[in-house]
């Protein structure tokens, strides 16, 4: 007989148990006072190891970032900044940007405020200077003050709003003045107030300017030489052109020169107190609260995302303990 057909044989037998061999298993079965183990290292890891991802996880995607993006402010606006002060300089050619917060005297803050511009040049020149008051009538007074400064300069008003609600009132003006005087125009505006912000905003206009004198230059030259040439059917509409493109241009440039004469200052009073930020210390066990606070959340990241899985696991242990008990008892009851 061939292995394969012992096999066979095998498998196809069914081998009866005597009765006194089932009932002595039973007996010892029933003897046994062996305490069943609860708790087993492979049962522990089951439960811990989907506990300790949910940990992981919560403490992965849930932990601050300490990027925060930066904003810089304008260099020109008409909003009240806080900032430190900065000592400006005479630039040619380039804006100059001085965004300061100081409660300093008017004279200094005057002097950062109104940086010498550069002699021979054509610039354009804008300053914003925020002052604060001590009460509403203040600012009216300062309204007016801030006229008659402008009009002793040679200088005049485009706008002026001002406003009052209950103790607090603000006002907003906006002055043309002669760049030949704006720093004795912003040092006796500074005087009228305590500073809070100030800006200044200088563009050098010369290259642009003189540019368009070479440009006129040459127009003019070849209107002259289209004047002395024989007149022909298109001479008339090519002096034209040329004739309204030198105006053009010399109109653009006298406005440009014009604009340059005078510097325009934006200024804001307000009577509203200044807000001053609550700072908040950390004290010695800081740390610690922050510690407790994240391990806290990391806990209950890890009940939501382990007690499903912890009790998916015990669902098959069971099922796992059921079906081998049922194949004990069927074979025990196997005739």
């Amino acid at each position: 007989m061939s292995q394969r057909d012992l096999t066979a044989e095998l498998r196809g037998a069914r081998i009866t148990a005597p009765d006194e061999l089932r009932e002595r298993v039973r007996l010892i079965a029933a003897a046994d006072t062996t305490p069943t183990r609860r708790f087993t290292w492979r049962r522990a890891l089951v439960v811990a190891l989907p506990v300790a991802a949910g940990i992981t996880a919560s403490i992965v995607f849930t932990r601050p970032s300490n990027n925060h993006a930066v904003a810089t402010p304008p260099v020109f606006r008409a909003a009240v900044q806080h900032g430190a002060a900065k000592t400006l300089g005479p630039v040619a050619g380039a804006k100059v940007g001085a965004p300061a917060a100081t409660d300093s005297a008017a004279s200094g803050g005057a002097a950062r405020l109104a940086p010498q511009s550069t002699p021979g040049r054509v610039q354009t020149y804008g300053a914003y200077l925020a002052l604060r008051l001590h009460s509403a009538t203040a600012v009216s007074d300062g309204v007016k003050t801030a006229l008659r400064i402008a009009s002793s300069l040679g200088g005049y008003p485009t706008s002026v709003h001002a406003s009052s609600e209950a103790k607090v009132a603000s006002a907003d003006l906006t002055l043309k003045i002669p760049r030949a005087h704006i720093q004795e125009a912003i040092t006796r505006l500074s005087a009228l107030g305590t500073i809070t912000s100030e800006n200044v905003d200088i563009q050098d206009k010369t290259a642009g300017l003189n540019a368009t004198d070479h440009t006129i230059a040459r127009l003019q030259k070849q209107l002259a030489d289209l004047r002395a040439q024989t007149p022909t059917a298109t001479t008339p509409a090519r002096i034209a052109a040329l004739e309204s493109q030198i105006v053009r241009l010399q109109r653009a440039e006298a406005t440009t020169r014009l604009k340059a004469h005078y510097a325009t200052v934006q200024l804001h009073l307000t009577s509203a107190k200044a807000v001053v930020p609550v700072k908040h210390g950390h004290g010695p066990l800081h740390g610690v609260v922050v510690a407790l606070t994240w391990l806290g959340i990391g806990a209950v990241y890890a009940l939501a995302i382990g007690t499903p899985v912890a009790l998916l696991a015990l669902l098959v242990w069971l099922a796992a303990r059921f079906i081998r008990r049922r194949r004990e008892d069927a074979l025990l009851s196997r005739s």
